[in-house]
């Protein structure tokens, strides 16, 4: 079940070109209409919201990217870009200007037809002046749209204020950019969050907060019929009542995996999926208000913390360590950075240097177990205050479930918080852009890390061609920010997931996602 880990960077090739044609699709699947059973998916929280303009979470992109599609798609296994509900594009020759040829006869599984207009409104709507505040890829997906025009039924040209070397491959990513029905989200006061209507693989049917939600085979799908009738995401909670559920069939497939649990679930014959992790799990300061807004501060707290045993300690080889703010696969990842060693001694006296010893600070993180983070937050939060202890520092720490931690995230609390990311797209863009002060009011940029200079190199990077240049603006970045302490990056986990041996063509993707179209239960 191994893949080549270099698929995840073909996207580079494809943006190299400044035109560039897509056509074609996939063959069908010959899957009849009644046939397939139910697929229970069992993962740690509720998604926040299933509407893709307005979440930003794993949970919630699990569920949407089986709802929803866009213009482009991933080729499986990898970060190449294939048409979805484009069938081919050509890009101008300055990269400003993007035209797209939709695919025919497409429903939307409330019936409205997909075309021209449903393009032009799902991207209006993420872009000024009817952008709202709570829509968080919006910038990043659509920030450097002008506008967008409907040329014909099925034709639109998208016009960019300045070349965009990742816009083709955001188009392909689950959040922002899935195509949503105009008639149920007006019917919805713009707002699907309650209500997905997309033209993906399954359709939405029900939503049980706290327990599940269900789809249902889409029997009209344009790309061929799902195998599985019905698709079940199961909330639960606990990394080991989840490993149990699926020891015992109430579940098929399960992720969050503890690394405590893979021993009794390769004993009780279940499959586990094991891949390097397009991930980063990293501890944030709160840059924004003191003590955290002195760049020094960070450093002597990021000297206090022995990420060698930490990582070894609570993931138990499921992870790597970090280095960086992106996996070391993405190209531009800088290989010559030295990473804050472990060194209390320099750490106390940092601290005593700005006359903070035996601070007080308060940490907050979250409940769950997260794809970056197998055994939750507040075992990581409890080992950080463990060093933290060791050097004087006093840390309190406040647990919050998901949706509660991300909005507390959002309203600034807490002095360190801990936080990670999953690559949409396989770009070291879609990583380094998490510290672009743009990105602090979407609350992408968890940790509210401002550098001007940051900012300069990431604007240039973008509207740069892929390849050495481009590249080497990405390696600066990483300089600059790990030289200013501006997270404390921890580990890259594996992506993992277990399932039974009865479940068939199962994977996740490189982004984390599961797309189930494929996967059937005997």
């Amino acid at each position: 079940m191994k893949r080549k880990i270099v698929a995840l960077l073909t996207t580079a090739v494809i943006s190299t070109t400044l035109i560039f044609t897509g056509c074609g699709g996939q063959k069908k699947s010959t899957t009849g209409g009644s046939e397939g059973k139910t697929l229970v998916y069992g993962q740690g929280a509720d998604p926040r919201g299933l509407d893709p303009a307005y979440v930003d979470d794993g949970e919630s992109s699990k569920v949407i990217c089986n709802v929803y599609e866009g213009l482009l798609r991933y080729k499986k296994g990898s970060t190449e870009l294939e048409p979805a509900l484009a069938t081919k594009w050509n890009v101008s020759d300055d990269g400003k200007e993007y035209t797209f040829d939709l695919r025919k006869d497409v429903k939307f599984h409330d019936g409205t037809p997909f075309n021209a207009d449903a393009v032009v409104y799902n991207i209006e709507r993420q872009i000024p002046p009817k952008v709202k505040k709570d829509m968080p890829y919006a910038g990043f997906t659509y920030g450097d749209v002008k506008k967008v025009e409907k040329l014909d039924d099925l034709k639109v040209k998208v016009t960019l204020k300045e070349a965009s070397t990742p816009f083709l491959a955001n188009l392909a990513m689950s959040l922002a950019a899935p195509m949503v029905s105009p008639t149920a989200a007006k019917k919805h006061d713009g707002n699907l969050n309650q209500n997905p209507v997309g033209t993906g693989p399954f359709k939405f049917v029900e939503w049980k907060k706290g327990q599940s939600i269900t789809l249902e085979r889409n029997e009209d799908y344009w790309d061929g019929k799902a195998k599985s009738a019905k698709v079940v995401f199961k909330f639960t909670k606990e990394n080991s009542v989840r490993a149990s559920e699926l020891m015992t069939g109430s579940a098929d497939i399960i992720d969050g995996i503890d690394p405590n649990d893979v021993k009794k679930l390769k004993d009780s014959k279940m499959k586990i999926f094991e891949e390097k992790g397009m991930n980063i799990n990293y501890m944030a300061f709160n840059a924004s208000r003191a003590p955290f807004n002195d760049s020094k501060l960070r450093e002597a707290i990021s000297y206090a913390i022995n990420k060698p045993e930490l990582v070894k300690h609570l993931y138990q080889g499921y992870a790597d360590e970090a280095k960086a703010p992106m996996p070391d696969f993405i190209p531009g990842y800088n290989d010559k950075l030295t990473n804050h060693e472990y060194n209390p001694e320099k750490a106390k006296q940092l601290l005593k240097e700005a006359g903070k010893e035996n601070m007080e600070l308060k940490m907050i993180t979250y409940s769950n177990p997260r794809p970056y983070n197998s055994v939750g937050g507040q075992k990581l939060a409890e080992a950080v205050q463990n060093y933290l202890a060791k050097i004087g520092v006093k840390a309190k720490i406040d647990v919050y479930p998901w949706k509660e931690y991300k909005t507390k995230v959002q309203q600034g609390e807490g002095d360190l918080l801990f936080y990670g990311w999953i690559g949409d797209n396989g770009d070291a863009d879609n990583f380094l852009s998490l510290l672009d002060t743009k990105e602090i009011e979407s609350s992408l940029n968890a940790a509210k890390y401002s550098n001007k200079e940051v900012d300069d190199l990431l604007s240039k990077a973008r509207k740069t061609p892929n390849g050495k240049e481009r590249e080497d603006l990405y390696k600066k970045v990483q300089e600059k920010v790990m030289a200013d302490s501006a997270w404390y990056p921890v580990s890259h986990a594996k992506s993992m997931a277990a399932y039974s041996p009865k479940v068939k063509n199962f994977e996740l993707h490189p982004t984390g996602n599961a797309y189930l179209k494929d996967v059937e239960k005997e």
